[in-house]
Formats: structure tokens, sequence, C-alpha cells
């Protein structure tokens, strides 16, 4: 990934076991867990980081427009998001989503699938303040990636909450992942952040069309 130096392992690749995973759900006390999934259906996999992130919200809603098309295929979809259960709940009762939600605030299934999170170094900061971006293709033309955050955090009316400012500073500048995990827990494809385009990805998914060919071509193993 250019101008980003990465400290960790390589990420979890298709061939692999999925890491497992228990974590608190969004909707309720219960537990979210890999063995939800095993034996019985294929997952599609989000890990987003908290709701500081205005990519991530938006990444959400759009996730959720995929999901009972993903259903159609057999293929059940999970997100992860990086926050308190509690403040997650406040969220999503005035933003509902039919999509199954966990919560991770310490980023635990991140560092388990070795999700890379950069070193904010001089030089991955520079190219941060000169990158333009956009990842959702509703601007006229590509802008400085502050510039985009800005207004889509006014377009939302959102103000960040200690919850969300504790947890940008443990979790900043993670990036984020897609998986697709068969039903014996094995991943058969990825997607991280960045991975195709450098810093030029930050905040952008792949197309629904690459999403969902990726499903299909899961349900062949």
């Amino acid at each position: 990934m250019s101008s980003v130096s990465m400290t960790m392992d390589p990420p979890v690749a298709p061939g692999e076991p999925a890491p497992y995973f228990a974590l608190p759900a969004v909707a309720g006390p219960e537990t979210v867990s890999l063995e939800d999934y095993r034996g019985k259906s294929p997952l599609f996999l989000a890990l987003m980081v908290g709701l500081w992130c205005p990519f991530c919200r938006r990444q959400l809603v759009q996730l959720g427009t995929l999901e009972g098309k993903l259903k159609a295929l057999g293929v059940q979809s999970l997100a992860v998001v990086a926050t308190d259960p509690v403040h997650a709940r406040v969220y999503f009762k005035f933003r509902p989503t039919t999509l199954r939600l966990a919560s991770d605030p310490a980023l635990s299934i991140h560092r388990a699938f070795r999700v890379p999170k950069p070193e904010p170094t001089p030089e991955m900061m520079q190219a941060m303040g000169e990158v333009r971006v956009n990842p959702f293709g509703d601007l006229p033309e590509p802008l400085p990636l502050q510039e985009v955050a800005a207004r889509m955090q006014a377009l939302d009316g959102y103000v960040n909450t200690p919850t969300d400012e504790a947890d940008i500073e443990r979790q900043w500048p993670q990036l984020k992942a897609l998986y697709m995990i068969d039903r014996d827990g094995i991943v058969r494809w990825v997607d991280i952040e960045c991975q195709h385009e450098g810093l030029a990805g930050i905040g952008k998914l792949p197309s629904e069309d690459v999403i969902l060919e990726a499903a299909r071509r899961m349900a062949l193993h």
C-alpha cells in the first residue's frame, strides 16, 4: 500500500480457517459467534471501526441493501461495529438496519483476522493530507479526505460523543475488511480497505456485483 507502513503479519487469506470469535450482539444480550454459522450457513463478515467513522456509517447502510440479495444466495451477513454495545444501540435505534450487528470496541476481531493497522508515519500523514477521494461516487470530483469526512459528518448531523473520542484514540487509523466464510469456517474471499487503490481507496466498498459474485463462487466450494 503506497505511503503506508505496515507492522503486522499478512491478513488472513482465502483458504485459511476463519479465526474463532464471540462478541456481544448490538440488538440484545446474546453473544454472536462464528459457531452460529459453522455447519449451517456461509457468512459475509464486515469488519468496521467505530461510529465516529462517517465512511463506516454510510457503508453500513450500503451493506444493509445487500443483505437480502446475499440471503437469496444462502449467505448470512454480520457487521462488526467497533464501539460499546450501548452506544451502538442508541445510534441504531434512530437509524435502524436489518443487518445483524456485533460490538467490538477493542478491535479484537480485527487483530484475530490480522487486518492491517497502518503506522501513522510522517510520510503517511503527508500522503493522507494530499490524497483526494470520492468513496461513494456522489461528489462531482475527488476531494481532500478531511473535507469529504467533514461534509459527511455535517450531512449526517453526527456529533462525536466521549465514547466516539475514546474509540478514535484506540482505533485510528485501523483499516476495514470484508470476508466471505464458507459453512465449514474457511475464508473464501477477502477485501481489505485500500488494497487496490492505496489511500485513494479509503472508505470505498467493492461494488455490489463484486460482492455477490464472491458469494456465488463460495457456493462452488
